[in-house]
């Protein structure tokens, strides 16, 4: 049977405090055996002596050595009883200096801290506060969403039961409520009434148990979690769950929409309302040793180029801009505009090169399905047999999917999955040490090969930049962007790891200034892409921005971001410190 949250906490901590009890009755124990044992001797040592002391002056003295103050009263006077009085000194000195320190601090000082920061730690949020977001646990994905929700000023709350981490997330200036996860009256002083979105991140189980309980607290709070199994789904949304998200699907069907293939088709990878984000390889097009401004003037449609990547990384976009064979361009404009691109540069007549998808877990079975579905071919490379079935058939008129076992490190077995054919590859698992590995074998072994490579921890996503990848996603941006955008906030793209389209407010002292203004780009790192008007449609004609009210469409990263808008949005930030910020068009 399972168990409540309660009843784990209650098991975490007996075995802790009958580790501390015992450590306790050791440590006194000794004490006491120490102080008898000397007591005996001293007795023993005095009465060769000739001298007769009572049993509580023995333990006087015993006691009064041991903790070196030694009054003097009651000496020895011979050798023997003097190197007794040593031993009994310097041992003195270790119980005395170290283990009951150790037993204090164990048993007085550190409960007492404990004490101390529960006490400071909020156990409810202000009866001002609305329309938050309840962000329940401490994990990647939500910790990606608080510090985006921080950078847009959108209240979020999180909610723990670990006191020490929500100390520790107090101290950094988060808003933090602590408190059972399986108690209703936690979400209720969390304000989970009032909140525009309950997240959970937790394990399948324990969401289930969440979005039980959230759901007595708040009937009518939309409540969204995640799943790593995709038998859960039904049973989260009969917890009462309004959006499971089943973070190894999603990720796996953006590393596939990722791989840009072989023909030059576009591939969409987001939307602003009616407006389609697409990205589109140059390579086998007649755009390769263009310029971009030739480029521009070549287009039949009324596509927009927002912007263009190499090997994950944008460029300056100037009319002079050679475009090559590893140019990615970034593209915005409607269904029937994009299919108009299409049918001017896509290589007609050709079949999509196959893929290389190396890891055959969740993520990796998912980028196989959504390859298979677009009808491309690919191989999956998995070390453990049994894992993955062999091949299988998707529905009628798509690719199938081939398995190749082995270790992906190995040439021949690369060779056999047909990396020298392949338009790109996939590098899911869940390691970063063996992505980075293979990224970089990979890239040495083609260098003119596509490779988009899942990340679990930020820190490595620069290292696999440098290793080669020309792509990089992880659980925590992807879950993070899906949650937000979900929650109705600033619409938000991801084009890869480290960039993202997003939404801000016209700044009026960027009135009437170039879209391709570098200057915004020198100062904080962000590229105006395109003008949306009040509407949410983007304007495609405007090349600088109007005066009246609207957005402008953003690419950069958290950092650029943030620079942004303590650069051009700071004084519009300061008057609305005591609410969220202007929410954008909703995608």
């Amino acid at each position: 049977m399972g168990h409540t949250a309660g009843e784990r906490r209650l098991a975490d901590k007996l075995p802790l405090a009958g580790r501390r009890s015992k450590a306790g009755v050791v440590i006194l124990g000794v004490g006491a055996v120490m102080v008898a044992l000397y007591s005996v001797i001293f007795s023993l040592l005095m009465a060769h002596e000739g001298a007769d002391h009572s049993w509580a002056a023995s333990i006087y003295w015993t006691i009064t050595t041991m903790s070196t103050l030694g009054y003097g009263d009651i000496t020895f006077e011979s050798d023997l009883g003097r190197l007794f009085s040593l031993w009994v000194l310097l041992s003195g000195v270790v119980y005395m200096l170290v283990l009951l320190p150790f037993f204090v601090i164990q048993y007085v000082v550190t409960p007492w801290l404990d004490r101390r920061r529960a006490a400071r730690t909020p156990r409810k949020v202000p009866p001002t506060l609305r329309d938050h977001v309840l962000l329940v646990g401490s994990d990647a994905v939500t910790q990606a969403f608080a510090a985006r929700a921080e950078r847009s000023r959108v209240p979020a709350v999180v909610v723990l039961e670990d006191v020490v981490r929500a100390g520790e997330l107090h101290d950094q200036g988060r808003q933090v409520v602590v408190g059972p996860l399986d108690s209703a009256a936690t979400y209720r002083n969390a304000g989970a009434s009032r909140a525009r979105l309950v997240v959970s991140t937790l394990s399948d189980t324990a969401n289930t148990n969440v979005a039980f309980t959230a759901r007595q607290a708040a009937a009518r709070v939309p409540v969204a979690v995640t799943a790593s199994k995709p038998v859960s789904v039904d049973v989260l949304d009969l917890a009462g769950a309004d959006h499971v998200l089943e973070l190894g699907q999603v990720l796996g069907r953006e590393m596939a929409s990722r791989v840009l293939g072989s023909t030059g088709r576009y591939h969409a990878i987001g939307s602003f309302g009616d407006t389609l984000i697409a990205e589109a390889a140059a390579r086998g097009t007649c755009l390769v040793g263009l310029t971009l401004g030739e480029a521009l003037q070549s287009l039949r449609s009324r596509v927009r180029v927002l912007a263009i990547m190499r090997k994950g990384r944008l460029r300056k976009m100037t009319p002079d801009l050679r475009i090559t064979d590893a140019t990615v361009l970034v593209l915005a404009g409607t269904a029937e505009d994009l299919d108009e691109y299409d049918a001017q540069f896509q290589t007609i007549g050709c079949s999509e090169d196959p893929v290389v998808i190396l890891g055959g877990g969740r993520v990796g079975r998912a980028a196989s399905r959504a390859l298979s579905d677009e009808g491309v071919p690919n191989t999956i490379v998995e070390l453990e047999p049994g894992r993955v079935e062999n091949s299988y058939s998707v529905l009628e008129g798509t690719a199938s999917y081939a398995v190749v076992h082995g270790d992906a490190a190995d040439q021949r077995i690369l060779r056999r999955a047909g990396l020298e054919h392949a338009s790109g590859v996939l590098v899911t698992p869940r390691d970063d040490d063996l992505n980075v590995y293979l990224t970089l074998f990979c890239r040495r072994l083609r260098p003119e090969l596509q490779i988009v490579s899942r990340a679990t921890y930020e820190r490595n996503v620069a290292t696999l930049y440098r290793a080669g990848a020309d792509g990089v996603l992880s659980y925590a941006t992807i879950g993070a962007t899906e949650l937000w955008n979900h929650a109705g906030l600033s619409h938000r793209v991801l084009v890869a790891e480290g960039n993202e389209l997003f939404l801000v407010p016209r700044p009026a002292s960027l009135a009437r200034r170039s879209v391709r203004d570098d200057a915004v780009r020198r100062r904080t790192g962000c590229h105006i892409v395109a003008v949306l008007d009040e509407d949410g449609t983007l304007a495609y004609d405007t090349e600088s921005i109007p005066s009246a009210p609207g957005q402008l469409l953003l690419l950069g990263d958290r950092h650029a971001e943030r620079r942004f808008r303590e650069t051009y949005l700071g004084r519009r930030r300061r008057l609305r410190r005591s609410g969220p910020t202007d929410l954008g068009a909703r995608g």
